[in-house]
C-alpha cells in the first residue's frame, strides 16, 4: 500500500498532500492573500510559503496519521508555475526526501490537476477543460500523452478573472474568482464583450484590455453596474470555454468530459459545461473547491501513479521549470 507525500506551491497556494492507494489521507493548504487591486509578486509569494511550509507538513502528518516510515516516495511540483515559490517547495521536498531516505518524484502540476480529478470523480477518459490561473486547456489523453487539442493564445482564463478584479477593486480574499462568481449572481444586463475563439484555441486578452478601456466611464454614467460586467465577463469566457471542449469532445467521440483547475469550481461553469454535455448525450465531471484549488493531495495523487509505474526523479535532475507542457510528460500508467 504506497503513501506518497506531496509538495505544490507554484501559484499563490501551498499545499502538502498525503495520498495511500486512491485515498485521500490529509490535505492541508493555506493561501497567499494580498490587498484588493494587487496582484501576487513571485518574491513575496515564495516568502509567505517558506514561512508556512513545515507547520504544514507537520499537519499533513498528524491528520494522516503517518510518520516518515510510512512513506514510499516524496512528490513536489516540478512545472510549470512561478520561479520564486516552485523553488520554495522544491528546497523543501528534495531536503525531506534525503533526510526520510525516500525516492522523489518531479510531477507536472497540470497532471497533478487531471489525475486527482479522475480519482475523486471516476472518469474513466474524459475530455479535459483545465482553467486556472496560469492555464488555459482541452486536453484528451492518446498514446501515452496528455494531448493539447485548444489553449488560450496568450493569457489564462484565471488570469483574466484576476485582472478583471483589479480593475473594479474587488477583494482577493478568498479569491477574485469566487468574488467575481458571487457578484455575477447580481447582475441583470448583459453587456457585449469581444468574444474571440481561433479554431480550438481562444484569445482573453482583447476583453481584458476592453474592459479596463470601458469600464470606468460604463460605471461612471450608469450603463452598467459591477455586477452587470462581472455576469457578462463569466458569460462570455465561458461560452469560449464550452464552444472548444464541445468541437475537442465531437473529434475525439468522447462521452465524457471533466473540468479541473482552479476555475473549474465555478458552479456557472459547471452549469453551462452540463447544459453542452447533456445536447451531447454525455457526462459531466467536476469537483469542488477542496481538489479544483491547488492542492498538495493532487501532486501526491499523480506521484502515486508515477511511483506505481516506475518512474523516479534522481536529484541531480530535481529542478523546477517554469515552463511545462502537459503534453511532454509520458503518461506510462495509462494504457
Amino acid at each position: 500500500m504506497p503513501a506518497v507525500l506531496g509538495f505544490e506551491g507554484s501559484a499563490n497556494k501551498i499545499g502538502v498532500g498525503v495520498v495511500r492507494d486512491g485515498k485521500v489521507l490529509a490535505n492541508p493548504r493555506r493561501t497567499y492573500v494580498t490587498p484588493p487591486g494587487t496582484g501576487f509578486l513571485p518574491g513575496d509569494t515564495a516568502r509567505h510559503h517558506r514561512a508556512v511550509i513545515l507547520d504544514l507538513l507537520q499537519e499533513a502528518l498528524t491528520e494522516a496519521g503517518l510518520t516518515s516510515e510510512d512513506f514510499d516516495c516524496i512528490a513536489y511540483t516540478k512545472g510549470p508555475g512561478m520561479g520564486a515559490p516552485l523553488v520554495s517547495v522544491a528546497v523543501v521536498a528534495r531536503t525531506v526526501a534525503q533526510l526520510w531516505n525516500k525516492p522523489l518524484l518531479g510531477v507536472n502540476h497540470c497532471i497533478g490537476h487531471i489525475e486527482m480529478g479522475r480519482l475523486i470523480t471516476g472518469a474513466t477518459n474524459p475530455t479535459v477543460l483545465y482553467v486556472s490561473g496560469g492555464n488555459t486547456q482541452v486536453i484528451a489523453y492518446s498514446e501515452h500523452r496528455y494531448r493539447i487539442f485548444g489553449e488560450t493564445i496568450d493569457i489564462a482564463v484565471g488570469n483574466c478573472l484576476d485582472r478583471f478584479a483589479r480593475v473594479l477593486k474587488i477583494s482577493n480574499d478568498p479569491s477574485p474568482g469566487y468574488n467575481i462568481e458571487q457578484m455575477a449572481k447580481r447582475g441583470k444586463k448583459l453587456v457585449e464583450l469581444p468574444y474571440t475563439v481561433k479554431g480550438m484555441d481562444v484569445s482573453f486578452s482583447g476583453i481584458l484590455s476592453f474592459i479596463e478601456d470601458v469600464a470606468q466611464r460604463m460605471l461612471a454614467t450608469g450603463e452598467c453596474t459591477p455586477e452587470d460586467l462581472c455576469f457578462s465577463l463569466q458569460e462570455t469566457v465561458f461560452a469560449m470555454l464550452v464552444e472548444i471542449t464541445e468541437r475537442a469532445m465531437a473529434h475525439c467521440g468522447s462521452e465524457e468530459a471533466l473540468i479541473v483547475g482552479g476555475v473549474g469550481c465555478n458552479v456557472r461553469l459547471q452549469e453551462m459545461m452540463e447544459t453542452m454535455c447533456q445536447e451531447r448525450g454525455a457526462r459531466l465531471f467536476a469537483t469542488d473547491e477542496r481538489f479544483c484549488i491547488d492542492n498538495g493531495a493532487m501532486i501526491a495523487q499523480a506521484g502515486w501513479e508515477m511511483f506505481q509505474a516506475g518512474h523516479r526523479t534522481p536529484l541531480s535532475e530535481s529542478g523546477i521549470t517554469q515552463r511545462y507542457r502537459t503534453d511532454e510528460v509520458e503518461v506510462t500508467w495509462r494504457d
